[in-house]
């Protein structure tokens, strides 16, 4: 065990949250400050990215310790799976107090996976616990969506109720009484999730009002990236690509700004109750080991494209922060080394000092922060979801990126370094050839091993029409 005695645990996640929106990202007008601070003691992982770039299978890979296939799942579908060493599951079962407050996007909606209490947000009347208590307290007819915006589309406005009613500040509010009210002989694993900043992009007035006026560049748009700029009017409100009117580009963007600020306000104060108060009923367990990330970004326009399920920037690199309980004498700072969801578990236990199942994937970031030998790169994939010919493979350092589409075959390849914003795709550029080879390479090895046809071993290949869930393969791979 890394501490004296065991920590609690705070895994804190955001939906739809990119990777670049942060103060600590170096992003010009976010403002991040609490979020930051967790650096001062502690870890942030420039280089995070999401295994699956969409809700359920990027939380399927976080509680289980696992990459994509392994976990059993490649992209977005509503299917149950065994909680057996699940992180909640592992973590009950060696002393802890396990609670889930807020989004879940799991299925089914109240199925425990390995906690000891839930608490739902969710989006269908009967097993959200937000809508039912928002009856309560703004008549039988109010609803989180009242204000026209669609849960995921690109429209934004203020939030129309009272502040005290918005889900973010509900999640906090409810995490707080479940801290509260927790075992105070055991220490507490909570796993916090935030819906938003995923749309509706409806911060409340006083965080829309931060950024509604400030000057935005216009999204950047790829030389690869002509095909998706479908110019409106006309676009569906939940469009996955299209080009928006500035007028409309500058509020989603802004307003989305205003609800990640909103979310680190509340982190903040979720973390001052925590050291004013809640600590002093749980006298036996002082310390905390917080865990801050996201499930994927949001691409917010970027190249004429919308929500996630994409290997660019905008939708696979994500914040990951890790914050030492305080007896923990660490290196703190910045860290380049390439994270991934998967870490997140293994992360965890390594920190509280309980054994890492044999079916998990990930690494400890601990490893990465003493200096010990760490992966080369990620790699991240989604099956077919809004269009075939998006579906994706994709590595990364960090550095370099390289993506495959298996229903087109076509190849792309960034330089991060000198273009972040992807604008260049080097795959055919003859000077660039040999660094394209390499990555490529690295993928033909990778899905060879997997052998369900997207590498003979010796190249890639087409593919079309595969199902997002890879169940047999990940009961195959479980412990008996």
């Amino acid at each position: 065990m890394r501490t004296d005695r065991r920590p609690n645990v705070m895994l804190y996640t955001t939906d739809q949250h990119r990777g670049d929106h942060l103060g600590m990202a170096g992003h010009p007008l976010c403002e991040t400050p609490n979020f930051d601070a967790m650096c001062r003691h502690g870890a942030y992982f420039r280089n995070a990215y999401s295994e699956i770039p969409s809700t359920t299978g990027a939380r399927r890979c976080m509680l289980r310790g696992q990459g994509s296939y392994d976990c059993g799942l490649v992209g977005y579908s509503s299917v149950e799976w065994s909680e057996a060493d699940s992180l909640a599951a592992v973590l009950a079962a060696n002393g802890y107090h396990c609670i889930n407050v807020g989004w879940r996007n799991l299925y089914p909606q109240r199925k425990l996976y390995g906690f000891h209490r839930v608490v739902c947000h969710e989006l269908y009347p009967g097993v959200d616990d937000y809508w039912e208590w928002l009856c309560e307290q703004a008549g039988p007819d109010a609803f989180e969506r009242g204000h026209g915006g669609d849960a995921n589309g690109w429209s934004a406005r203020p939030w129309h109720l009272e502040d005290r009613l918005h889900p973010t500040v509900w999640t906090t509010d409810v995490a707080l009484e479940e801290i509260r009210k927790s075992d105070p002989t055991r220490p507490v694993f909570i796993w916090i999730s935030q819906h938003r900043p995923h749309s509706p992009y409806d911060p409340p007035q006083h965080f829309w009002d931060m950024y509604a006026e400030c000057e935005l560049p216009d999204p950047p748009l790829g030389d690869w990236a002509k095909k998706h700029d479908i110019p409106g009017p006309g676009l569906p409100l939940d469009a996955w690509r299209g080009r928006l009117t500035p007028a409309q580009s500058r509020r989603i963007r802004a307003a989305y700004m205003g609800s990640i600020t909103h979310l680190d306000c509340e982190f903040g104060r979720l973390k001052q109750h925590i050291a004013w108060y809640l600590n002093k009923l749980r006298p036996d367990f002082p310390e905390w080991l917080t865990v801050m990330t996201s499930d994927h970004g949001d691409m917010m326009g970027d190249h004429c494209l919308y929500r996630k399920t994409y290997a660019y920037e905008g939708s696979a690199r994500i914040p990951f922060l890790v914050q030492y309980p305080k007896s923990l004498d660490l290196l703190s700072g910045t860290f380049e080394h390439p994270v991934g969801l998967q870490d997140v578990m293994p992360s965890i236990l390594d920190a509280v000092g309980v054994d890492i199942p044999d079916a998990v994937t990930g690494q400890s970031v601990f490893d990465a922060i003493d200096g010990k030998p760490w992966r080369a790169f990620m790699h991240g994939e989604h099956s077919p979801c809004y269009s075939e010919a998006e579906a994706m493979h994709y590595l990364t350092d960090g550095k370099e990126k390289f993506i495959y589409f298996p229903a087109t075959g076509e190849r792309q390849c960034f330089d991060l370094q000198a273009d972040p914003q992807e604008l260049n795709n080097l795959a055919s550029d003859a000077t660039y050839a040999e660094r394209v080879a390499v990555w490529e390479q690295r993928l033909i090895e990778k899905l060879a091993a997997r052998d369900d046809g997207f590498s003979d071993g010796t190249r890639l290949l087409r593919r079309d029409n595969w199902a997002a869930e890879v169940e047999k393969n990940a009961v195959q791979r479980e412990p008996k």
